[in-house]
């Protein structure tokens, strides 16, 4: 975009429509995670040697470079570690500005899992808020089957509680 009057103003901004197709391999271990979701449980991977527990799960360990792990189902529920408030209006938004996008820590994991909040007002959205998932009603091998997650009404949790998955 330039300025309209002046043909040899440097242009500064374009508009123009775009669309990427892409098809994503899922693997093993995280199809087995995918494939879980149908049924309303969350699996993560438990590393043989370091016993941390990440989901979704990797296929090896990111600390110890190892392949070796188990399985692990977690709960449905955790503490935020960090957050984001969506302001900025766009297409397919997932809810009424604002909302929120954070980083939860579901119970008996290591690494957090991004996810968006929903229901909760943006103003009590905070680290260390414990929330719970919500299942949709027409679960598929993706993310998007929990829809969102929203305050589960318990206590917040202890800042040391979760400090170390900032």
């Amino acid at each position: 975009m330039s300025d309209s009057s002046d043909p040899t103003a440097p242009i500064t901004r374009i508009k123009t429509p775009m669309r990427l197709d892409y098809r994503v391999t899922a693997g093993s271990n995280r199809a087995r995670f995918l494939r879980a979701l149908v049924d309303g449980k969350i699996f993560g991977q438990r590393c043989t040697q370091c016993k941390k527990v990440y989901v979704p799960p990797r296929g090896c360990c990111p600390t110890c470079g190892i392949s070796d792990s188990e399985s692990v189902e977690l709960a449905d529920h955790g503490t935020v570690t960090t957050f984001a408030l969506i302001n900025i209006p766009f297409d397919n938004q997932a809810f009424q500005l604002p909302y929120g996008a954070a980083a939860i820590l579901l119970d008996g994991a290591d690494l957090p899992l991004l996810h968006l909040l929903n229901n909760v007002p943006v103003e009590e959205i905070r680290m260390g808020l414990r929330v719970k998932a919500v299942w949709g009603p027409d679960p598929k091998p993706t993310l998007e089957t929990i829809q969102w997650f929203e305050a589960s009404g318990e206590p917040d949790a202890d800042y040391d509680s979760y400090k170390e998955h900032l």
